[in-house]
C-alpha cells in the first residue's frame, strides 16, 4: 500500500531554475507566434547528435541547473528508488536467455549473464549443447556511457555475424563484421547507418539503409566484404524527404525488400538475394494513402494491403511475372472491423495476426487446402504474437502469450499435428502469484458516444470503492496498439495499492484502421477527449477517483500528456511526460528536423496548410500553455533524442513555469548520456523506471496540498 510521509508543500520546495526568456517572434498564415525559449534549441544540433559535447555551454548549463533542482525536489525518495529497483531487479531472471531459434546446422539465442547490463549474442549446435558465444554485448560497452546494439545477423553460411551498434543514443550505428572462427572483427566498418543488416546470399556482401546528414533513412547500399565503406554501391535513394526506407527480407530469404514509406503510403521494391547489386524489381508504384507489404511463396506474392477500399487490409496474391497492381487477386477478402496486422507464409502453411474489438488472435492458413484454424485465448485482456524463426521449410510455429497477470508463455505448435510444446514460462525470480490480481477489460465513453477500451489490473485485496490511485498509461498515435502484456515493473505501484490501466484511445488501431483514423490530424483532439473520458470511467466506476490518477505517456504519448495537462489539469494528482512531443508546431514548420516531413501525413503540414496549421495550434501543448494550476509534472528527455529533441521538454517546462498560476511542481529530467530510449543497460533503465515510480508516489501523497495550496 501507499507508504505514508510528511506532506511537501510548496513552500517547503526549492526554488526552481529560471530559463531566460529571449524574445523571439515570426509569422505564419497572418499568424504571430512568440517562442519566447527557441535558444534552448542549439543553431549546431546535428552536431550535438552526434557528439554531446559541442552543446553550447549556456544550454548545457541551464540543463544541467535542471537536473539538479529535480535531484533536490526528489532527494527524499532515494531510499524508496533504492527500494523499487531492488524490487523490479527481483523480478528479472539476472541470467534469463531466448528460446533458441533453428537456422541449419545451429540454433541462435540471446542470453544475459549474471549481473550483466547487455545481452549476449549465442549460438549452439542444432541438436546438442554447447554454446558458443559470438557477440559480448558487455564487453562491446565497455567504456561507453551509452550503448545499444542495434542488430546482430549472421550470414547465410554461418561463418560471420554483422553486429551494429549506437555509443551515443543519437540512433545512427556503426556495422562491424565479426570472423566467428576467429572471435575477431574484419576491417568493415560501416559509419552512419539505420543499424538493420540484409545478406546477400554469397555471405560476402549485405545490403544496409544509410542516414542522411539530416538523420533520415533515405539511401540502401550494398557493402563488399573488404572494401572501404566509401565504396559502397548506392542501390536505391528515396526522392521524397517525407519517405523513410527500410530494408528487410521475405521469409522464403528469395528476396531483399526495400520498403519506402511514410504513415499513409508505401512502395515496395525486391533484389533477387543471389544476385547481390542486380537492380531493385518495383512491385507496385505508389498511391496515395495505399499502402501493402509483401511475402513470397513459390511463385507467387502474398500481399497485404488496404487497396480498393480495404481499411482494415486483406491479403492478396500476385504472380511473379507480373506484380502490378492490376494484376492482384483477393486471398482474404477485407472484413470491417477485423484488422490484419501482419502476416507470413511457411512452405505449407501462411499465418495471419489479426485484432477485433481490441482482441487479438492467430490464423493459420493451410496453403493447399485453404483450411484454417484460430488460435485465440479466454482471458478479458492479453497480448498475443508469432515469430516464424529463420526457416521456411517447417511447420513449427512459435507464439508469444501473456497478459497483465499471466508471465509470457513462449508455445512453439505444430501446424501439421496441432500439438503444442511450452518452451519458455517467465520466471520471476521474486515470485508471482497470478491469482493475487485481477485483471479487467472495461469501457470509457467518449464525448461522442465511442467505446473506448481500457485494460487495468490491481491486487484482489485492492479496494474498489474509489480510494486507490491509479497510474494510466496512454499514447494514441501512428496506429500503434498498446498491449495488455505482462509487465513486471508496474507490480511496484501495484503491489503499493495502485490500479494501473492502459487507455486504448483513438489514434491507436485497437479497433482497427477507423479507431486510428479517427485519432490523427482534423481529429487529433479525439485522442485526448479520450484519455480524459477514460480516466472519468475509472473515477465513476470506483476504480479511483478524481486527483488519484497519475497520467504516464511518452514520446506522442508525451504530446497526449501536453494536452491534457491542458485540458483536464484537476483530474490528475501528476504527469510523467517521457521524451515528450510538446513542441508541436514549432516542430511541423521545421522541415531539416529528422522526423518532421514523414510526419506530416500523420499531422499536417502547418506551411503549407492553413487548416493544418489551425488544427494543430489549437492543441499543441507548448502553445497551449494558459494561466492557471498545474498537477506535479515530469518531463523526461535524452540530450541526442533525434526523435523528439531535448529542447521540447526544455522549453515546455520553462513556459509552464512561467505561465502557470499554482501547482507543480514542474521537474525536467534530461539523460546527457542517452537518446529517445533512455539508458540502454537493462539495470540502467530500472533507476529511470524507479524515478518515475517514486515521482507518482509523491504525487499521490507529498504533492497533492503544493497543488492545492
Amino acid at each position: 500500500m501507499i507508504e505514508s510521509s510528511q506532506p511537501h508543500p510548496s513552500s517547503l520546495l526549492p526554488e526552481p531554475p529560471v530559463a531566460p526568456a529571449h524574445p523571439h517572434q515570426f509569422e505564419v498564415h497572418g499568424v504571430s507566434i512568440r517562442d519566447d525559449y527557441s535558444w534552448l534549441k542549439a543553431e549546431n544540433w546535428k552536431e550535438v547528435l552526434k557528439d554531446p559535447a559541442a552543446l553550447p555551454a549556456e544550454i548545457r548549463t541551464y540543463l544541467e541547473a535542471e537536473n539538479a533542482y529535480t535531484a533536490e525536489v526528489l532527494a527524499d525518495s532515494e531510499t524508496l528508488r533504492r527500494d523499487l529497483v531492488a524490487e523490479m531487479r527481483g523480478r528479472i531472471k539476472e541470467d534469463d536467455s531466448t528460446v533458441p531459434s533453428p537456422d541449419g546446422p545451429f540454433s541462435y539465442f540471446s542470453r544475459f549473464r549474471e549481473g550483466g547490463q547487455h545481452p549476449l549474442i549465442c549460438r549452439k549446435p542444432r541438436d546438442r549443447d554447447g554454446e558458443e558465444i559470438l557477440l559480448d554485448g558487455d564487453a562491446a560497452a565497455a567504456g561507453h556511457p551509452f550503448f545499444d546494439l542495434g542488430s546482430a545477423e549472421h550470414s547465410p553460411d554461418h561463418r560471420l555475424l554483422a553486429w551494429s551498434a549506437d555509443v551515443k543514443g543519437s540512433e545512427y550505428y556503426t556495422i562491424r563484421v565479426r570472423d566467428l572462427a576467429t572471435g575477431h572483427d574484419l576491417e568493415d566498418e560501416v559509419p552512419n547507418s539505420a543499424g538493420s543488416v540484409v545478406w546477400a546470399a554469397d555471405s560476402a556482401s549485405f545490403y544496409y539503409v544509410e542516414l542522411d546528414e539530416n538523420h533520415r533513412p533515405v539511401r540502401v547500399r550494398l557493402h563488399r566484404l573488404g572494401e572501404p565503406s566509401s565504396a559502397d554501391v548506392l542501390v536505391y535513394q528515396e526522392p521524397d524527404p517525407g519517405f523513410f526506407v527500410h530494408v528487410g527480407s521475405t521469409q522464403s530469404d528469395a528476396f531483399v525488400v526495400i520498403d519506402s514509406s511514410d504513415h499513409e503510403t508505401s512502395e515496395v521494391y525486391l533484389i533477387d538475394r543471389s544476385a547481390p547489386g542486380s537492380e531493385p524489381r518495383l512491385v507496385a508504384p505508389r498511391q496515395p494513402k495505399v499502402q501493402y507489404d509483401v511475402e513470397h511463396h513459390g511463385d507467387q506474392l502474398l500481399i497485404r494491403t488496404n487497396a480498393d477500399g480495404a481499411e482494415d487490409f486483406k491479403l492478396c496474391t500476385a504472380p511473379l511475372a507480373t506484380l502490378g497492381r492490376e494484376h492482384w487477386s483477393d486471398l482474404v477478402p477485407h472484413r470491417p472491423g477485423i484488422m490484419i496486422l501482419s502476416h507470413v507464409p511457411l512452405a505449407r502453411h501462411h499465418i495471419r495476426l489479426e485484432r477485433e474489438n481490441a482482441l487479438p488472435r492467430i490464423v493459420v492458413r493451410h496453403i493447399g487446402s485453404g483450411d484454417e484454424q484460430v488460435l485465440a485465448f479466454d482471458e478479458e485482456a492479453y497480448s498475443l504474437g508469432f515469430d516464424a524463426g529463420y526457416e521456411f521449410d517447417t511447420d513449427i510455429l512459435r507464439i508469444h502469450y501473456s497478459s497483465l497477470t499471466t508471465p509470457s508463455e513462449v508455445t512453439d505448435v505444430d501446424l501439421a499435428s496441432g500439438t503444442r510444446t511450452l518452451r519458455k514460462r517467465q520466471e520471476v525470480p521474486s515470485g508471482h502469484d497470478p491469482a493475487a490480481y485481477v485483471s479487467r477489460r472495461i469501457f470509457a465513453t467518449a464525448p461522442d458516444g465511442a467505446a473506448v477500451p481500457i485494460s487495468l489490473v490491481y491486487r484482489r485485496e485492492t479496494p474498489i470503492d474509489g480510494s486507490a490511485p491509479c497510474l494510466l498509461y496512454g499514447y494514441g498515435s501512428y496506429g500503434a496498439s498498446m498491449p495488455a502484456s505482462f509487465r513486471t515493473n508496474i507490480l511496484s505501484l501495484v503491489d503499493r495499492g495502485f490500479v494501473y490501466a492502459i487507455a486504448h484511445i483513438r489514434g491507436g488501431t485497437e479497433k482497427g484502421w477507423r479507431w486510428y483514423l479517427d485519432g490523427k490530424r482534423e481529429k487529433k483532439q479525439n485522442t485526448f477527449t479520450d484519455f480524459i473520458a477514460c480516466a472519468e470511467a475509472l473515477a465513476d466506476q470506483e476504480f479511483t477517483q478524481r486527483g488519484r490518477i497519475v497520467a504516464h505517456g511518452g514520446s506522442a504519448g508525451g504530446m497526449l500528456m501536453g494536452a491534457i495537462a491542458n485540458l483536464a489539469p484537476n483530474l490528475f494528482a501528476g504527469i510523467v511526460a517521457e521524451v515528450p512531443f510538446v513542441d508541436v508546431l514549432n516542430t511541423m514548420l521545421d522541415a531539416d528536423l529528422p522526423l518532421t516531413p514523414p510526419e506530416w501525413p500523420e499531422w499536417g503540414n502547418p506551411g503549407e496548410d492553413e487548416a493544418a496549421f489551425r488544427m494543430i495550434s489549437s492543441y499543441s501543448p507548448y502553445d497551449n500553455i494558459r494561466p492557471q494550476n498545474y498537477p506535479p509534472i515530469l518531463a523526461l528527455g535524452g540530450l541526442t533524442d533525434p526523435r523528439v529533441t531535448y529542447w521540447e521538454p526544455a522549453k515546455w517546462v520553462a513556459r509552464l513555469r512561467a505561465t502557470m498560476t499554482g501547482g507543480g511542481p514542474i521537474l525536467l529530467r534530461i539523460n546527457l548520456d542517452a537518446g529517445h530510449g533512455g539508458a540502454a543497460g537493462r539495470f540502467e533503465r530500472l533507476e529511470e523506471v524507479a524515478l518515475i515510480y517514486a515521482f507518482a508516489l509523491k504525487a499521490i501523497r507529498d504533492f497533492r496540498p503544493a497543488r492545492e495550496a
